[in-house]
């Protein structure tokens, strides 16, 4: 099997030990700067128009497609997949969505978080996704619009998304889903984003669980750099749980008429879910922390270990060398010096003071 040397060389590098480039894409966030983004070369449109008794689900490329289900006598879902500032633009106009909103949906690296501007609720949160290969968390941005009876979610990234089971329930002709209005269709779009975040802690578990063994086991330079990794994907994952918590007990104490009283008892749950994620995700850190300080403890155990011996082959030595420098004093009488047992005296008591010295070292419980 031919052996790949990229794969070794990259490790040459402690930039790339330690991937030091996450740090930047991670912390380089500046509000003020406005951001740019690439407009998307393909806008994908998918739309499931429902009542109780029937759904109707529906193909676009065209933006314009999908104004016909404003104020339809139905519940519509638009999910907007590719961003481009023209588009949405033009959709959030037809359907009366403030130009601020606008701003949000368009930006980059927002704080997830809650508003209700001129008869609409916005919510701007982050899907997380796990990377197996860069061994990475990985975001993508949603906003998500309800209105009276449509809701519009506008995603980055048309490849993938943990709305799935949402669609398979807009399939079934008893799903609860059906029998509810718009905002029971955002909390089931939140409740997903938020059970996805379980899936990614998982994985992070996971890694965390395998890495605490190699610490333990082996500690090693690699040992810290996936430390200070884990640490790094840590932050990613506080950064998204701590502000949609704050955005879920928002809609829970907005008066909003857009959001049944039925429907409270719903984002509750939710509620408790980003809670004990985020609670989660603070033992995570507190597991790291406590590693790291593992690590450090080894290394200074293993240099302790080494010092030790070390300090006991230098006591052993000693009276060697002692004995032999006596012995070799540039003196014209030394006891023993021209006595045919004289160096068979010198070199017996260099191997009997060292082993009366383990004797002793060994009673004494020094190793």
């Amino acid at each position: 099997m031919a052996m790949s040397p990229q794969k070794y060389l990259r490790y040459l590098g402690l930039s790339s030990l330690f991937a030091t480039h996450r740090t930047k894409e991670i912390l380089h966030i500046n509000p003020t700067v406005i951001p740019h983004r690439e407009e998307a070369a393909d806008v994908e449109i998918a739309v499931y128009d429902y009542d109780a008794n029937t759904v109707e689900e529906k193909q676009f490329s065209a933006i314009d497609a999908c104004y016909q289900f404003k104020d339809n006598q139905h519940i519509s879902w638009i999910n907007i997949d590719g961003l481009r500032k023209s588009d949405v633009e033009s959709v959030c106009n037809h359907f009366n969505i403030h130009p601020l909103l606008i701003e949000d949906i368009l930006s980059i690296n927002q704080r997830p978080k809650m508003d209700e501007v001129e008869g609409v609720l916005f919510c701007l949160l982050n899907m997380l996704f796990y990377n197996d290969v860069n061994k990475t968390v990985e975001t993508e941005q949603i906003s998500i619009v309800l209105g009276k009876d449509f809701v519009i979610s506008f995603q980055e990234d048309a490849r993938r998304d943990v709305f799935d089971p949402l669609r398979s329930r807009l399939k079934m002709a008893n799903s609860k889903i059906r029998q509810r209005t718009a905002d029971y269709l955002l909390y089931t779009m939140l409740d997903l984003i938020v059970d996805n975040y379980f899936l990614v802690m998982e994985k992070l578990g996971e890694a965390i669980e395998s890495l605490e063994e190699e610490v333990i086991r082996r500690s090693n330079t690699r040992s810290l750099a996936r430390i200070n990794q884990l640490r790094k994907e840590l932050i990613v994952l506080k950064r998204n749980l701590a502000p949609v918590r704050d955005l879920v007990n928002g809609i829970i104490r907005s008066e909003s008429e857009l959001l049944d009283d039925r429907t409270t008892k719903y984002f509750k749950d939710v509620y408790d879910h980003i809670v004990q994620a985020y609670d989660l995700g603070e033992n995570y850190r507190d597991i790291m922390m406590g590693m790291q300080d593992l690590y450090i403890n080894n290394v200074n155990l293993k240099l302790n270990e080494v010092m030790k011996v070390m300090a006991i082959v230098t006591c052993l030595l000693a009276p060697a060398t002692v004995i032999g420098g006596i012995f070799g004093m540039n003196f014209d009488v030394i006891p023993y010096a021209h006595r045919e047992w004289g160096f068979y005296f010198a070199v017996g008591g260099m191997f009997l003071v060292p082993l009366w010295m383990l004797w002793v070292f060994k009673k004494r419980g020094w190793f």
